[in-house]
C-alpha cells in the first residue's frame, strides 16, 4: 500500500510540474528532475525514505536500458564500430586521465582521483537518445557519433564496477579481476549467443499460442531474469536488461515486443529521472553552492573538451565534433550507481558524494537547453576566421580531388536513402550530378564503386563552391540536421539566385522557414507518405483517377498546407463492390470547362486511341452501363473504363489533354 501511494505521490506532482514548466517551453525530461527534487527527503520531504528511493531508481534504470536494447541489434552496432571503438574508447579514456589529474591535484589521493574520473567518464543515455530521437538527428553525422560513444560508455561499466575493489584497497589483485572480467566476457558471450537460437525459438513457442498475455509475460521475464543472472556474476542490473532488450530486437518478434513495451517507455524515464532528483539535498547544495558550481564547470569543460576530441579522432567534420562534445557534456545515469557502489566501498565521502550527486543532477538539467543551442553554437564557433583555417586544413582523403569544373549539375548533399535513389536515377539518365556527404566510410565505400562522391560539410560556403555551387542547376538537400539544411540553403541561394533548391525535411513545421531562407520545394517525408496512402485508399474506393491527381497537386502546389484541412466529399463518388464487381477498372470526371462537354464516345475514338474500353457511365444518381458510340458526355459526368494498368493509364493521359 505504502509503495503504491509513493508512486501516486510521484505521478501527481510530476504531472503538474511538467505541465507548468511545458508553458515556459522547459523540456519534460527536466519536470521530472525539479519533481524530484521537490518530492524527495531533502525538498519538501513527502518522500523520506532513501533506500526505497535509491531502489526505486535502480528498477528505473531496468526498466529504461531493456527500452533502448530493444531499439538496438547486432547489425546496427557492427555498423558503427568505428563510432563505438574509436570514438567511444579514446573518449573514456581521455575523460579518465583528465578528471583524475584534475582531481589530484585537489585531493592529492591517487585511487579516489582515478575513481571520480570513472564517474565523469560516462554521459546520460537516455537523455542524450531521447533528445536526438525527439529532434530526428539519430541518424545525422553528430548523432552518430555521440551514439557510438554512449554504446561503449554502458559497456565500460562492466570493467569500471569491477576496478572499485581494487581502488579501495580491499585485496583484490589483478588475477581476481581478470577472472571476473572473463566471467562478464562468457556471460556477455551467452546472453548474446542465445539471441540467435535460443529465444527465437522461445518467442515462436509463445507466440504460437496466441496469447499476447502469456507474450508479455515472457518479455518481461526475459528482462528480469537476464537482469538478475548478469548480477549474480558481479554486473549491473541494468547491463543485463540492456542485454535482455538486444536479445529480443533480433528475433523476428522484436517489433510486436517493442509495441507491447515502448509505450511504457516514457513513464520509466520519467520515474527514473524524477528518483535521480529525489536524491538531491537541496539544502547542502544551497550551503555548498560554490563547491558545485566549480565542479559543474569543471565536468562540463573537460567533457566537451574529451568528447570534441573522440569525434575529430574518429574523422568528423569539427563542426559536427564541437556538436557531439556539447551534446554528451553531462554526467550519466550509471555514473550513480558507480557512486553508491564507491561510497559503500569507502572511496568517497558523504561529502564528496553529495557534492558529485548535486553537480550531477544540475548537469542533466542543462543538457537538454546546450543539445538545443549545440547548433547554432558549433555552426558559429567554426565560422569564426581561425578555426575556419583549421577545419579546411583538416582533410582525409576523401575531401581531395573536388570535381573539375561542371555546369548545369545536380548536388545532393546527404547520401542516405533519398540520396542513393535519387543518384541512381540521375545515373542511369545521364545527368551529371555530385554528392556531399559525411560519412567517410561511405565515401570510401562509394568512391570504390566509382560514384562522384566527396567528403565534406555542406553548411561550409567554401566546401559549396568547390561543388560548383555557382554554376549548378539544382541542389537537393536530404539530410537530418534541420540547423545544418537551413544554413545551406541561405548559403547556395545567396552563390546562386538562379539555382533552384529542392529539400527534403522530417517535419511540416520547417516548410516555411526554409521557404523563407530560399528554398524552391521542399518535401516533408510524413505528408508524401500520407499523400501515399489517401491515393491508394481513395483508388480502392475507386476515386476517378483525375480527382486523386488533382487532389495531390493542389497539396503539393501549396506547400502541403491543403492536408491541414482538406476536404474530401461526404459520400464517395461511386462504389466499385456495389457498380461492378470483381473488375479491375478505373474512372475519370469531366470538370468544368473540359473539351470532352458535348463530345460524344465515336468522336473520342478512347479504345482506339488508348486501348481502355468504356464500360459505364454516371451522371448524378443513373449509371448508364454499355453506353452507345453516340452517347454525349456533359460536365460532372464520371467515365468508368476498363482494360489492363497500361491502358488505362494511356486513357487518364488522354482524357487530361481535354481540360
Amino acid at each position: 500500500m505504502e509503495f503504491l501511494i509513493l508512486l501516486e505521490i510521484i505521478f501527481i506532482v510530476s504531472a503538474v510540474v511538467v505541465f507548468l514548466l511545458h508553458k515556459l517551453k522547459i523540456p519534460s525530461l527536466v519536470g521530472f528532475l525539479v519533481a524530484g527534487v521537490i518530492i524527495g527527503p531533502h525538498g519538501v520531504g513527502i518522500v523520506k525514505d532513501t533506500h526505497a528511493v535509491e531502489s526505486l531508481a535502480e528498477i528505473g534504470v531496468i526498466l529504461l536500458l531493456f527500452t533502448i536494447g530493444i531499439e538496438f541489434s547486432l547489425a546496427k552496432l557492427a555498423r558503427m564500430k568505428k563510432a563505438i571503438i574509436t570514438g567511444g574508447g579514446s573518449q573514456v579514456f581521455l575523460t579518465i586521465a583528465l578528471s583524475a589529474a584534475a582531481a589530484y591535484l585537489a585531493t592529492r589521493n591517487l585511487n579516489q582521483s582515478v575513481f571520480f574520473g570513472f564517474l565523469i567518464a560516462l554521459s546520460s543515455t537516455a537523455i542524450v537518445l531521447k533528445m536526438l530521437a525527439d529532434k530526428g538527428e539519430t541518424d545525422s553525422p553528430h548523432g552518430r557519433i555521440m551514439v557510438g560513444i554512449l554504446i561503449f560508455q554502458d559497456l565500460c561499466v562492466v570493467p569500471l564496477m569491477l576496478f572499485i575493489p581494487i581502488l579501495s584497497g580491499e585485496g583484490a589483485t589483478l588475477t581476481e579481476v581478470g577472472i571476473k572480467m572473463g566471467q562478464a566476457v562468457l556471460i556477455i558471450s551467452g546472453t548474446l549467443l542465445s539471441a540467435r537460437w535460443i529465444v527465437p525459438k522461445l518467442l515462436h513457442e509463445v507466440v504460437s499460442t496466441r496469447s499476447r498475455e502469456l507474450f508479455i509475460t515472457t518479455i518481461i521475464l526475459l528482462c528480469l531474469g537476464t537482469a538478475l543472472l548478469t548480477a549474480n556474476f558481479g554486473l549491473s542490473l541494468a547491463l543485463g536488461a540492456f542485454l535482455a532488450g538486444l536479445i529480443i530486437s533480433e528475433s523476428e518478434y522484436a517489433h510486436q515486443a517493442t509495441a507491447e513495451v515502448l509505450p511504457f517507455k516514457d513513464s520509466f524515464i520519467g520515474l527514473f529521472f524524477v528518483s535521480v532528483g529525489m536524491l538531491m539535498n537541496i539544502s547542502y547544495m544551497g550551503e555548498n553552492c560554490l563547491k558545485i558550481a566549480v565542479a559543474v564547470t569543471l565536468i562540463f569543460v573537460l567533457k566537451v573538451i574529451t568528447g570534441l576530441s573522440a569525434s575529430v579522432l574518429t574523422g568528423s567534420p569539427l563542426r559536427s565534433s564541437i556538436h557531439a562534445g556539447l551534446g554528451l557534456a553531462q554526467v550519466g545515469e550509471f555514473s550513480f550507481v558507480l557512486a553508491i557502489a564507491g561510497r559503500a566501498a569507502g572511496l568517497i565521502t558523504e561529502d564528496f558524494y553529495q557534492i558529485f550527486l548535486s553537480s550531477s543532477v544540475v548537469t542533466m538539467m542543462m543538457t537538454p537547453f546546450v543539445l538545443r543551442a549545440a547548433s547554432p553554437v558549433s555552426a558559429w564557433i567554426t565560422s569564426r576566421h581561425l578555426l575556419k583555417k583549421i577545419g579546411n586544413l583538416k582533410r582525409i582523403s576523401e575531401s581531395e580531388g573536388y570535381p573539375k569544373k561542371r555546369k548545369d549539375h545536380v548536388i545532393i548533399v546527404g547520401f542516405g536513402l533519398n540520396g542513393r535513389n535519387l543518384a541512381k536515377v540521375l545515373k542511369e539518365a545521364e545527368i551529371p550530378y555530385v554528392v556531399l556527404e559525411m560519412n567517410s566510410d561511405t565515401v570510401r565505400e562509394m568512391k570504390k564503386r566509382g560514384d562522384p562522391i566527396y567528403y565534406g560539410d555542406g553548411s561550409s560556403k567554401d566546401i559549396l563552391h568547390k561543388m560548383g555551387i555557382d554554376r549548378a542547376r539544382l541542389l537537393v538537400v536530404a539530410i537530418s540536421d534541420a540547423v545544418s539544411t537551413r544554413r545551406i540553403v541561405a548559403i547556395a541561394r545567396s552563390e546562386n539566385p538562379d539555382l533552384y533548391i529542392l529539400v527534403r525535411t522530417r517535419y511540416l513545421i520547417e516548410v516555411d522557414d526554409l521557404k523563407a531562407l530560399g528554398a524552391d520545394e521542399v518535401i516533408p517525408e510524413e505528408f508524401e507518405t500520407s499523400i501515399e496512402i489517401f491515393s491508394r485508399v481513395l483508388h480502392r474506393y475507386n476515386f476517378p483517377g483525375n480527382v486523386i491527381l488533382d487532389m495531390v497537386e493542389k497539396i503539393r502546389s501549396d506547400s502541403y498546407t491543403a492536408l491541414r484541412n482538406v476536404e474530401l466529399p461526404k459520400r464517395h463518388l461511386f462504389d466499385k463492390c456495389e457498380w461492378i464487381p470483381e473488375m479491375e477498372i478505373e474512372g475519370y470526371r469531366i470538370s468544368e470547362g473540359s473539351h470532352m462537354v458535348e463530345k460524344n464516345i465515336a468522336e473520342l475514338q478512347v479504345r482506339k486511341k488508348t486501348g481502355a474500353t468504356i464500360i459505364a457511365i454516371r451522371r448524378g444518381p443513373k449509371v448508364h452501363t454499355n453506353p452507345e458510340p453516340d452517347f454525349t458526355f456533359r460536365e460532372g459526368d464520371i467515365v468508368l473504363f476498363t482494360g489492363d494498368r497500361e491502358k488505362m493509364n494511356a486513357a487518364l493521359m488522354y482524357f487530361r489533354q481535354f481540360r
